[in-house]
């Protein structure tokens, strides 16, 4: 059996955790199999189609924990800073998106203090009130673009940081003030409780 589970396509797999229930051992090893070949296509995607100012790698041995990198980009109050980030894929990856979370100080309407991340497609889809934009053909690649692209087009009807979103709309040296004055605190965050 848990040979047959091994060779189910990710897209016929159920995804742990969505409602699917795990009545087996085996049955958890499978989706993580699942994920770990997953996450090792995105991984050789990266370095061998690298995009310019973003790059992940797993953080060691665990597949699942990843760090990234994120340049920010031009035009924008985050040019010329690179920013850490981390990424924790769950189990039922690609079918749920990963947590993201920056390590680096930011300030920026769309991200909290402790670094986590207001944006759609870090929501899993579905037919919920809280229903967010991820689906399972989205990837790694796709997640940090998105964040970089974030950094310049803030939602500031959906802000994390109110105080950052008034100014962003309001004081733009003001808020660029802001930014230069976080992003030169200490360079990693505390683990958020």
């Amino acid at each position: 059996m848990a040979s047959r589970l091994n060779t189910m396509s990710a897209a016929s797999a159920p995804a742990v955790g969505q409602g699917a229930k795990n009545t087996s051992g085996s049955a958890n090893t499978a989706a993580n199999g699942n994920v770990v070949k997953r996450l090792q296509s995105e991984l050789m995607t990266l370095m061998t189609q690298p995009t310019t100012g973003i790059s992940a790698f797993p953080s060691g041995s665990d597949m699942t924990h990843w760090n990234a990198t994120l340049q920010g980009p031009t035009e924008t109050p985050y040019a010329d800073k690179t920013f850490k980030l981390t990424l924790a894929y769950p189990s039922n990856y690609p079918y749920a998106p990963p947590e993201v979370l920056f390590k680096t100080p930011i300030y920026h309407p769309n991200v909290d203090f402790s670094g986590r991340i207001c944006l759609d497609i870090l929501k899993p889809g579905g037919s919920g009130k809280e229903e967010g934009a991820w689906s399972a053909v989205m990837n790694t690649q796709t997640v940090l673009l998105s964040i970089q692209s974030l950094l310049g087009e803030p939602n500031n009807a959906s802000p994390l940081n109110g105080e950052a979103a008034l100014l962003w709309d309001s004081d733009q040296g003001e808020f660029r003030r802001k930014v230069d004055a976080r992003h030169l605190e200490p360079a990693e965050m505390e683990e958020a409780a």
